[in-house]
């Protein structure tokens, strides 16, 4: 029987595929971090091996393109047919800090294999995300012959730092970047080996207060007893946003939470992950609860959360015997559809104030309010979507959400005019991204790169014009 076109794709994977985890380590390299006070060339040098990379595994019109302020983005293309659909594909080169080096088993940013992972910064989070991309035109491009539509790609220097430039530079460039739809390799699945698309996100408040009560720190023998502590007022404060159970007490902030539908509630019961692996996952010390109630991933998918991201009235190394001055902390709440960040934002604000004791003084600063997304699963692009993981992982893919939010998912599909937004990646819950010792399943990565190579060709056909259609308009 003739090979078919899929199947010269996907041999020509098969017989590079460890040049393609070498592509990755390359990558991994580099310590593109793109947070002030990190070197901004090293952000600059991976976005140049980057564009190499596309060049040479098939992407034309490769380009580093900038906007004012912005760390640089990739850009390029591959146009077989311009009657044909397009599909706009999305990953970033930019990382995390390393965080604490005594921590890693090995150099950040320095790749190392072992138990069938790779370990580096950003071997997951996302650099594994531009060789997928990158691996399944390359098999297309020189396995195939051909591409089986038309592709472009965008690679982001600066989503770990909120994509804050992201709007100014789709205005810049919203017609290069034209597409039917759209596939963000960014995400991850439920368990190793296990694919996910993710249909869902949690939008994010994060809130700073500042409690004041003192000009300076004070001596606690001469001062300690009728001077209000601001580090004791905060903790009242921040004990008061949650009940018993750890869960929000806000008030109002819950309101807006929508019920489990009957499909969602199905989707949860089906899940491979159950408690107890969960708590494997998580790494819970023994005898700590598990919080909310619900399945764990209920709760992280469709329920919002509070968490103090930071708290500080000393520090451990400067801790003397004073009341402090002074004390801080950031509080941040994950927001599920239907709730309004700045609705949120004032619920929030509104709680704290009313639970200051002793007439302390309160500073407020607003540093982020992004709002949820979730996505109709009707387009034809996502039944493709789930056949082309099938096939490439060889089991059923699952609809997830996903607790975090990526912030750029919004804005593209708004400028894209509402082209289906397809949420994939190769992270797992082992892969421990933006903490110590991040890495990727090398066993995924390549099933990542089957399934991508399955996805351009299950697009090609479900975008492709109905007779008589305009062009990007499905199939029936």
């Amino acid at each position: 029987m003739p090979e078919t076109p899929v199947d010269l794709a996907l041999a020509h994977a098969e017989r590079n595929g460890a040049i393609y985890v070498d592509e990755l380590k390359r990558l991994v390299r580099i310590p593109s971090v793109s947070f002030a006070g990190f070197p901004e060339a090293e952000v600059a040098r991976s976005a140049d091996a980057v564009a190499e990379l596309l060049r040479r595994r098939g992407f034309e019109r490769v380009e580093v393109l900038r906007v004012e302020g912005a760390h640089p983005y990739v850009v390029g293309e591959r146009i077989e047919d311009p009657a044909a659909p397009t599909v706009l594909l999305y990953a970033h080169h930019d990382v995390q800090p390393a965080g604490d080096p005594g921590a890693w088993r090995s150099p950040p940013f320095e790749p190392v294999e072992r138990d069938g992972r790779l370990y580096g910064r950003g071997a997951a989070d996302d650099k594994a995300g531009v060789i997928l991309h990158a691996a399944a035109v390359d098999a297309w491009v020189r396995g195939a012959r051909r591409l089986p539509l038309n592709v472009k790609i965008v690679i982001e220097g600066e989503e770990e730092i909120g994509s804050e430039h992201l709007p100014a530079f789709l205005a810049r460039h919203r017609e290069r970047l034209s597409a039917d739809a759209m596939v963000l390799a960014d995400t991850g699945n439920v368990e190793t080996g296990v694919p996910s698309i993710t249909v869902a996100l949690r939008g994010l408040v994060t809130v700073d207060v500042e409690v004041r009560a003192l000009e300076q720190s004070l001596h606690s023998g001469m001062w300690g007893g009728p001077v209000p502590d601001p580090a004791m007022a905060l903790a009242r404060m921040l004990s008061s946003l949650v009940d018993a159970d750890g869960q929000i007490a806000v008030p109002g902030l819950l309101e807006r939470v929508r019920p489990l539908t009957p499909a969602q509630r199905e989707a949860i019961a089906a899940l491979p992950v159950g408690p107890e692996e969960f708590r494997r996952q998580a790494r819970l010390r023994p005898g700590v609860a598990l919080l909310g109630g619900r399945h764990p991933l209920e709760t992280i998918w469709w329920r919002p959360s509070l968490t103090v991201n930071a708290l500080q009235a000393s520090s451990r190394r400067d801790a003397r015997n004073i009341v402090n001055d002074v004390a801080w902390a950031r509080v941040g709440v994950r927001l599920v559809p239907d709730q309004d960040p700045a609705e949120v934002r004032e619920r929030l604000v509104a709680a704290l104030r009313a639970a200051a004791p002793w007439g302390v003084e309160l500073t407020f600063a607003v540093e982020t309010a992004g709002p949820p997304w979730a996505t109709d699963l009707a387009h034809p692009a996502f039944a493709a979507a789930f056949r082309a993981l099938e096939k490439g992982y060889g089991r059923r893919a699952l609809a997830v959400g996903c607790g975090g939010s990526i912030g750029f998912v919004e804005p593209f599909a708004r400028a894209l005019g509402g082209a289906p937004a397809i949420l994939v990646g190769v992270e797992d819950p082992a892969s421990s991204p933006h903490s110590e010792n991040e890495s990727v399943d090398l066993a995924d990565l390549h099933r990542g790169i089957r399934s991508a190579i399955h996805l351009l060709g299950e697009l090609g056909e479900a975008l492709r014009p109905a007779p008589g259609g305009p062009a990007g308009a499905p199939a029936t």
